[in-house]
């Protein structure tokens, strides 16, 4: 019997293919649009450590690791801009997390294993390959969940007026974005949604139900929830719709002075932007991400009911949960000195229990 026939396409074709197929997925809902572009942009990047114009099947385990190395080595511009490069004068400092490797890594083995199965290889290399990053200890300081006293400053800052920073070229009023930023910071400190689902909320996603605002979220997998707003947010969505500027995409609830949609990347200017106006005691980096930390931290260091925070966050299961549940200082020595098994001893002072007079 003859050995199958293989498709001996080069990396750039089989990638093209596969990240073909993905795009494709989003349309029945197995996939979020932000997922597979995810997997595009590693696909892309890989296509690029790799060589273009290699054939799939050449690609040894070898070949793997020296792409999975060279993308560990890469800077990290998610975050860069031309005032602060990526710093080099550290181990580790700028580089790709152990996240993002991991990620890489995981986007990379799809290929290869659509690729099995569509006939472009022999073999699977990613079996021989032994490079992988190295298990987290915890989640890198900028991702983490702010302090009860630092999201409180945050929402200050993003409540107080802009002039407050100090004196700057006053804008016109067609540009004033104010009330739109800090609906951004109070969405994303309270509800905690994904950044991909706060900049596809549209202004029909919000509705009134028994007196109470709602916001329709469509998040991953093609998934809805309906998370209530607390009051305060409420008003300031009301109050940024009746300021909300017109433009081409009437639709979008998150608009641009110019009136068009908000990418990511904005938001994450909208967020570095209302910290410079925190009070220097209070202020700390953080991403989006990390404000979905924070809303998770604080609604169950509070009590909140798992399943009601899981709900909020849009989770399929608790386990998820629990990795997005980071340790707030003090916490420890706040719940062993109110034990729920010595409260009642706590009040009586000298009570003794042996029952004798």
């Amino acid at each position: 019997m003859l050995p199958a026939q293989m498709n001996r396409l080069t990396v750039q074709e089989a990638a093209d293919r596969y990240v073909e197929l993905v795009r494709a997925r989003t349309l029945t809902g197995a996939l979020s649009p932000a997922t597979a572009e995810v997997y595009a942009r590693d696909v892309a990047t890989f296509v690029r450590l790799a060589g273009p114009e290699r054939v799939l099947d050449d690609l040894t385990g070898e070949d793997i690791d020296a792409a999975l190395l060279a993308f560990a080595r890469k800077p990290d511009e998610r975050r860069t801009t031309t005032a602060q490069p990526p710093r080099r004068d550290a181990p580790g400092k700028g580089l790709q997390s152990a996240a993002s490797q991991a990620r890489f890594r995981r986007s990379v083995s799809a290929l290869f294993k659509h690729a099995a199965v569509a006939g472009w290889v022999h073999l699977n290399p990613m079996a021989a390959s032994s490079v992988t990053a190295r298990e987290r200890g915890g989640l890198r300081p900028e991702r983490r969940a702010l302090t009860r006293e630092q999201a409180e400053g945050l929402i200050q800052a993003a409540r107080s007026p802009a002039a407050e920073a100090g004196p700057a070229k006053p804008k016109r009023r067609d540009q004033r974005t104010e009330v739109r930023d800090a609906l951004i910071v109070l969405l994303l400190v309270t509800l905690g949604p994904r950044v991909s689902e706060l900049v596809r909320a549209n202004v029909e996603d919000f509705y009134t139900n028994d007196g109470v605002r709602y916001w329709r979220i469509f998040g991953k997998g093609g998934r809805t929830r309906d998370v209530p707003l607390p009051q305060d947010v409420a008003l300031l969505l009301d109050a940024y719709l009746q300021a909300r500027p017109g433009g081409g995409d009437d639709k979008a609830l998150l608009l641009s002075w110019r009136g068009r949609r908000l990418a990511r990347g904005d938001v994450q200017a909208v967020i570095d932007r209302v910290q410079q106006r925190v009070e220097p005691g209070q202020r700390r980096d953080v991403t989006p991400h990390g404000l979905r930390h924070t809303t998770a931290t604080h609604l169950l260091a509070d009590g909140t009911d798992m399943d009601a925070v899981r709900r909020v966050l849009g989770h399929s299961d608790l386990s998820t949960l629990g990795r997005y549940r980071d340790e707030l200082p003090g916490e420890l020595e706040a719940a062993m000195n109110f034990h729920p098994l010595l409260r009642r001893n706590a009040t009586r002072p000298g009570a003794d229990d042996s029952g004798e007079s």
